[in-house]
């Protein structure tokens, strides 16, 4: 997000807008965590993860009085649009309050889960993806050299994105996702077309999620069912939210923050800037909220196919 960040800060100066920075999100213009920004606030943080300004999930604006009194802080320090940066929380958030106070709000993507619809990839995604497949690329030599079963779940919340496509960057037998879980026993038919047939050792990769019952519980499945396999399960977590960022993420997250202040000048309002096929577009909130972003399914038979 620091990369995002930079980009609004110093895109809003040359266009000669003045810049404030709000601390912890809505949780900071509610109150009044704001400071003015000018390009030395933003230099030498292109390169760090997390985000400079903090984050906290705010209850209070999900209250209209809470929204009310975010506004009033708006007037108080003569802020005339938001750009806002986040996942689906945060543009649900920025949707609600444009539309009770009519205030310019353009939102950018920022999740690893790229789950957002309008846009091919969010801010963080590609980060996380890599810091998934180092990770992988480290635990498989324990699979191979002990003859195991492993299990990884990395995040997602409900969506697979990053764990199909992990999958494929790794080199893993599976990836183990929401989004078909109830279409095939993702579980059983690893173990028929793969590990069962050719492999002493398999990775499978799975999406944490209520649907999938995480890496847990599917390793005390094979337990079960099939005993004779040794299993063993690493959870990720919260390392992949970290680290510094890849370079295609510093480009998306510069375009997308410089496409906020273009869309502001556009006197483009409740929308989120997003990337479809390397050039930037706008989409309403509405549609990048409500609207799924379906998993291409080209890919997963792409990894079934170089799984065997």
């Amino acid at each position: 997000m620091n990369a995002a960040i930079r980009a609004v800060t110093r895109s809003a100066i040359y266009n000669n807008f003045e810049v404030k920075g709000i601390y912890r999100g809505y949780k900071g213009l509610l109150t009044g965590e704001i400071v003015p920004f000018m390009t030395n606030n933003v230099s030498n943080i292109i390169q760090q993860g997390g985000t400079i300004l903090k984050t906290v999930r705010c209850n209070e604006f999900r209250d209209p009085e809470g929204r009310r009194a975010a506004f009033e802080t708006m007037k108080k320090e003569k802020i005339d649009a938001l750009v806002v940066i986040g996942g689906d929380g945060s543009l649900t958030g920025a949707r609600i309050f444009a539309q009770e106070f009519d205030v310019p709000i353009v939102g950018l993507p920022g999740t690893i889960d790229n789950d957002l619809y309008g846009t091919d990839t969010t801010i963080g995604y590609d980060t996380a993806l890599n810091t998934i497949v180092q990770a992988v690329d480290k635990i498989r030599d324990t699979a191979t050299s002990h003859e195991r079963l492993f299990f990884i779940e990395v995040m997602g919340r409900d969506a697979g994105f990053l764990a199909l496509n992990g999958a494929i960057a790794a080199g893993a037998e599976a990836a183990i996702i929401p989004e078909i879980f109830t279409e095939v026993d993702q579980l059983e038919e690893l173990i028929k077309n793969g590990f069962r047939k050719s492999k002493n050792s398999s990775i499978v990769l799975v999406a944490e999620s209520e649907e999938t019952g995480g890496a847990f519980e599917m390793a005390e499945r094979v337990k079960k069912e099939y005993p004779e396999y040794d299993v063993r399960v690493t959870i990720l977590g919260h390392i992949q939210r970290g680290g510094s960022p890849t370079a295609y993420d510093r480009i998306l997250a510069s375009r997308m923050g410089a496409a906020a202040i273009d869309a502001l000048l556009d006197d483009q309002r409740n929308v989120m800037i997003g990337i479809q096929n390397d050039t930037i577009v706008y989409v309403p909130f509405s549609k990048a909220i409500k609207k799924e972003k379906i998993v291409n399914r080209d890919l997963l038979n792409t990894l079934r196919i170089l799984s065997t």
